[in-house]
């Protein structure tokens, strides 16, 4: 088993997709420090941090002790960004949470990639127009909710006969609970996913998501009505 010597770096902020690498690490029960980007400020595009992450957005980790060439570990340093490749690293550098053989890999990649292309930027798109949009956009906030609603379905159906997503308990599932978590702001009711619901209840039940998702909770505030916070996160540009 690897053991972890140093601690890995974070760079994280509250967020659905922070929240998946703080619980991951967690789970696994190695050392971190948390370095706070606060994405409402700006902080994701400060230079050192684009070293790091080149698509200004967390999170990311930096591996103090790295992948050698030989496969081993403790070699030079790693920084990683997107959070489903960093799900992906944590599992094969710690051997936990993803599984060893190609067609459980398989499985779990699967619905990883379900999350990471469909679930949060369609649930994150039905935040936006229901929330933060300066007009009231109807067929916005109707195209998002009714498809956060179709892929709801969609879980919901998978968990019908079986506990978590990808045969047991998995980064599929860890990056999937964060997205859940705001479901009301989505325009959903768990109570008409009840396989969904069960699956949720049991997660939140977990300590170690317990512990993940409370990382930085204090700093967490809504941006509804904060308009400078706004204007750093919406409507972005290529920069020079």
């Amino acid at each position: 088993m690897t053991t972890q010597t140093l601690p890995i770096e974070l760079y994280y902020w509250p967020t659905p997709n922070g929240w998946k690498i703080s619980i991951m690490l967690e789970e696994l029960g190695v050392p971190y420090t948390v370095k706070y980007v606060n994405i409402g400020k700006g902080e994701q595009f400060e230079p050192s941090f684009l070293k790091i992450a080149p698509n200004n957005r967390m999170p990311a980790i930096v591996d103090p002790e790295g992948p050698t060439a030989d496969g081993g570990w403790g070699g030079e340093p790693i920084s990683i960004f997107e959070s489903g490749a960093i799900l992906q690293y944590l599992g094969r550098k710690f051997g936990k949470l993803y599984a060893a053989d190609e067609r459980g890999r398989a499985e779990v990649d699967q619905w990883l990639f379900w999350q990471v292309g469909g679930l949060g930027p369609m649930a994150g798109q039905a935040h936006h127009f229901r929330q933060y949009a300066p007009e009231t956009n109807t067929y916005g906030i109707d195209r998002y909710t009714n498809e956060v609603n179709r892929l709801y379905g969609v879980m919901n159906k998978r968990l019908a006969d079986r506990e978590f997503l990808a045969g047991g308990y998995s980064i599929a599932d860890i990056a999937s609970l964060g997205w859940i978590k705001p479901h009301k702001n989505q325009g959903q009711d768990l109570e008409d996913f009840h396989h969904l619901k069960r699956w949720y209840e049991t997660l939140l039940a977990r300590p170690a998501v317990i512990a993940g998702l409370a990382v930085g909770e204090e700093r967490r505030r809504s941006i509804v009505d904060d308009k400078d916070a706004q204007k750093v996160l919406f409507g972005q540009r290529a920069r020079a």
